[in-house]
């Protein structure tokens, strides 16, 4: 009765083995223990070996290239390292491309991958990043950069950027960067007549810059034309002259008996007529160029707008070159006026005279009137000389630049 009590619930106990039975009913349980654990490790081995994830080495052996399970032949039968050194690279693609994939399997089954940069193998094509460039997009050109604008009352007037950005770089005509002979010509007179300023932006070469008359007529829509078309533009402020009054530039014009303050007013109502230039060029102006007390107060704000300066050369007794090394001032002066004679065989002649120069000093800059003979002779030259060796640039790249030295 109280063995019942020892027995598994709804279970008969058996009778106890003989004495003489119990070493040979032991060995049968071993032997049987044996094949289940033969069948069960076959069992394992038939569902694990098809996934190639058996394991029989440590996981620096297969790192190193085991035949039998390394990371590469688990993931697309790739060959491994020759050298057996190193983890196979995997080929991989997007984002991941040129990089060096390591595959290692763990201990408990589970696949570390580590990617790191590749070394370029010197072919196909590399992302360089360089210097900031000069010129604008040129599916903005029309456009003016705000960030280079600053509202007064006198209108919009251009300034250096925040970033150091000056409108003569952003508006200049990008040019090849060689150092061959160069030409930049220069046309002005824009503005002052509507059909002479059409055909001048229809029929000059874009490599020609174009001057606009502060005292001229539509300027933000010739401007925007011209632009778009790839010209790099100057506008043309009104200075006094030494037969002022009698030879008039007309209203707003800088005079040598106005203060300074007066005078940066009317270079202000100038400067607001249109955007996108990159510097100005006098109209008249010799007795005005010729005063230092009245020149230089122009010439600071020119710099301290950003804004280069182009004297077209016809006063002798200009002052304008001193006075910008002086301050600072982006500054050039031109070569030639190509037509003093209104008439194309002599424009020519001059056309030819301002190559000699280029050839003579690597650099000529040349000025004209938007007249129809002066436009007609200018675009006949300029493709012809263009087969000459001679590259025509905007002026902006044959200024005096105190950024650049």
């Amino acid at each position: 009765m109280g063995t019942d009590l020892n027995r598994p619930l709804g279970q008969n106990r058996r009778p106890e083995p003989q004495a003489g039975k119990k070493t040979v009913l032991s060995a049968g349980r071993v032997l049987a223990g044996i094949g289940i654990a033969v069948l069960a490790g076959i069992s394992t081995w038939a569902v694990l070996a098809p996934s190639g994830l058996r394991q029989t080495e440590k996981p620096q052996e297969i790192a190193e290239g085991t035949p039998e399970a390394t990371p590469d032949q688990m993931n697309g039968g790739a060959k491994p390292d020759d050298t057996g050194s190193k983890p196979t690279p995997l080929p991989t693609s997007g984002a991941l491309s040129g990089a060096n994939v390591e595959k290692t399997l763990t201990e408990d089954g589970s696949i570390i991958t580590k990617f790191s940069p590749g070394q370029r193998s010197g072919d196909g094509p590399a992302l360089i990043q360089v210097e900031r460039t000069k010129g604008q997009d040129p599916r903005m050109a029309a456009l003016p950069n705000d960030a280079l604008l600053d509202d007064t009352p006198d209108g919009r007037l251009p300034i250096i950027g925040a970033n150091g950005e000056r409108p003569m770089d952003q508006y200049a005509r990008p040019w090849s960067g060689a150092r061959g002979i160069r030409i930049a010509l220069v046309v002005g007179g824009l503005g002052l007549s509507q059909t002479g300023t059409q055909k001048a932006i229809r029929d000059l070469p874009e490599e020609v810059t174009l001057g606009f008359a502060a005292t001229g007529n539509s300027l933000q829509r010739w401007m925007q034309e011209a632009r778009r078309d790839g010209h790099e533009i100057l506008l043309q402020v009104p200075m006094e002259p030494f037969d002022y009054p009698d030879n008039n530039p007309g209203p707003h014009t800088l005079r040598t008996g106005l203060d300074a303050q007066k005078n940066l007013k009317e270079l202000h109502y100038s400067l607001a007529q249109i955007t996108n230039y990159t510097g100005i060029m006098n109209f008249l102006g010799g007795q005005f160029l010729s005063n230092a007390d009245a020149l230089e107060p122009v010439m600071r704000d020119l710099a301290k707008r950003g804004l280069l300066f182009l004297d077209d050369g016809t006063s002798a007794q200009s002052l304008t070159g001193t006075l910008a090394d002086t301050i600072g001032v982006p500054h050039g002066f031109a070569d030639l006026v190509v037509d003093g004679q209104l008439e194309r065989i002599a424009i020519l002649r001059k056309l030819d005279e301002l190559e000699r120069i280029a050839r003579r000093n690597g650099t000529a800059i040349g000025v004209a009137s938007a007249f129809d003979e002066s436009v007609g002779a200018v675009s006949q030259w300029m493709e012809e000389a263009g087969t000459r060796g001679i590259e025509f640039v905007g002026v902006s790249a044959l200024v005096k630049d105190p950024q650049q030295q």
